[in-house]
């Protein structure tokens, strides 16, 4: 019987961390941000497992998206799909308790798709203002915290 416990609490304790990593175009991604207009705020991580300073900053979005009911942090993984459990595997260490997205489209697609002002550089950070689902700040490369905070203050006030 001690056995059959055991069994079912690792079964459970699994199940937990099994976030669900889906493949995207930029389409299904700004379909995906819209959703959430009128809502909750919206900040839009691109990142990938070879950038640096996407790793280094990761931890923070994390604690952005836990702390924050009115917050959606929508992350999307620039790495091929041949990295793909590796990229799981991340986001499962990171503690992620969403589901999270992979690029599944020609970088240029995806770029230009998902802003067009966007040169390719990572990490990128859009911020989505939560009742009129707009842009209220975007960047390259790593930013301090304060500059996350400061925006996602006026993306929940407007």
């Amino acid at each position: 019987m001690k056995k059959t416990y055991i069994i079912a609490i690792s079964l459970l304790l699994v199940s937990c961390n099994d976030i669900e990593l889906i493949p995207a175009t930029s389409s299904t991604i700004i379909e995906k941000i819209k959703s959430y207009k009128g809502e909750k705020a919206v900040l839009l991580n691109i990142w990938a497992l070879w950038c640096v300073p996407c790793v280094e900053e990761f931890p923070m979005l994390v604690e952005f998206q836990k702390n924050n009911t009115n917050l959606e942090v929508v992350f999307v993984s620039a790495d091929f799909q041949d990295e793909f459990e590796n990229v799981k595997s991340f986001l499962v260490k990171q503690g992620l308790k969403s589901n999270s997205y992979i690029k599944n489209e020609k970088d240029d697609i995806f770029i230009n798709g998902i802003n067009q002002q966007w040169n390719g550089s990572l990490p990128f950070i859009i911020i989505f203002s939560k009742n009129k689902g707009i842009v209220v700040d975007s960047w390259e490369g790593k930013e301090l915290k304060s500059r996350f905070e400061l925006a996602i203050d006026i993306a929940l006030s407007s």
